[in-house]
């Protein structure tokens, strides 16, 4: 049975609820400083570690240790210079626990065009990686890109380092072995990931598209597995996670966002349902259909209307 869950309420408050070690995967992305400030509040740069590390602190307890922290955000513009809140937060959380092993780009094809007296427009984004353990899971194959024009020009002729791992020029330390690729139609991605922003915002403020979290539910969890967003908004990442076979969980603080999450995951729960009356309609008689279970936890408490400054 695949499970997605819904929770009203502040994730700090919310995510106690959980078991220790029962999540394989948190993808997320919290309000950033100072930003949707007429929807979520805004918190001050200055405060947002001390206002995000009672929140990445309950992710430790739940997550497994063979889980992984994916956190999407980016750093703001103040008084003309970038504001180092990002990168406090980073070491905030090494020093509680965190191992920070990656960080991937998510490059926004479409960004929209603009002017700034000492900048260009932002088009890239912070993903960055957490995790409790250095052996965590990981499945890369699952997320091989193919080979491209490149294989069939530098493979069609190979030259006598081809064949042999040839160090680096520069004494890094580095070396290839370009024989290796021979035969092979896929390799493996960049941390550079080309996406485009969701354009049809369906009432929300910032939505992530539907390939963000797929890429990283297939890189880092199989069917069956647990994913969970404690700032869902209108309920992407529980969407995707159900759709791929995964069991989700999902915390939203404002009543209007949970309910757009609400009709999303309804909508993915009966398209996955037919989807697997498809999977098994040659199967004998006997063999049900995966079933989907959707619940929804409505917690009232004092942080339900707005978060916590």
């Amino acid at each position: 049975m695949v499970d997605a869950s819904l929770y009203l309420g502040d994730c700090r408050e919310q995510l106690r609820m959980l078991p220790a070690e029962s999540v394989d995967l948190v993808v997320t992305s919290p309000p950033y400083a100072d930003s949707r400030s007429t929807t979520y509040g805004g918190v001050k740069p200055d405060d947002y570690v001390e206002w995000f590390l009672p929140v990445s602190a309950e992710l430790s307890r739940v997550l497994k240790p063979t889980g992984t922290f994916v956190l999407n955000i980016k750093e703001k513009v103040v008084n003309g210079e970038r504001h180092t809140y990002v990168i406090e937060l980073i070491l905030a959380m090494r020093q509680q626990g965190w191992l920070w092993t990656e960080e991937f780009i998510w490059h926004k094809k479409n960004s929209y065009p603009g002017k700034w007296p000492n900048r260009f427009r932002d088009s890239w984004e912070r993903l960055l990686q957490f995790n409790k353990d250095r052996k965590f899971h990981m499945y890369q194959d699952e997320v091989m890109v193919p080979m491209g024009d490149w294989a069939e020009r530098r493979l069609k002729k190979l030259s006598h380092t081809d064949n042999m791992r040839d160090p680096s020029k520069v004494g890094s330390g580095f070396g290839k072995r370009v024989a290796n690729w021979i035969g092979r139609d896929k390799a493996y991605p960049t941390n550079v990931l080309h996406m485009a922003t969701e354009t049809k915002n369906r009432n929300h403020s910032a939505v992530f598209p539907d390939d963000l979290p797929k890429w990283f539910i297939k890189l880092f969890t199989q069917p069956g597995d647990c994913v969970l967003d404690p700032f869902m908004g209108s309920g992407t990442t529980v969407k995707v996670a159900l759709q791929m076979r995964r069991n989700a969980i999902g915390m939203e603080i404002l009543p209007e966002y949970f309910q757009l999450a609400q009709d999303s995951v309804d909508a993915a729960r009966i398209s996955s349902g037919q989807l697997a009356l498809l999977e098994n309609k040659d199967r004998p008689l006997g063999n049900s259909s995966p079933k989907i279970r959707v619940s929804t936890r409505i917690s009232l408490n004092r942080w339900d209307i707005e978060p916590k400054r």
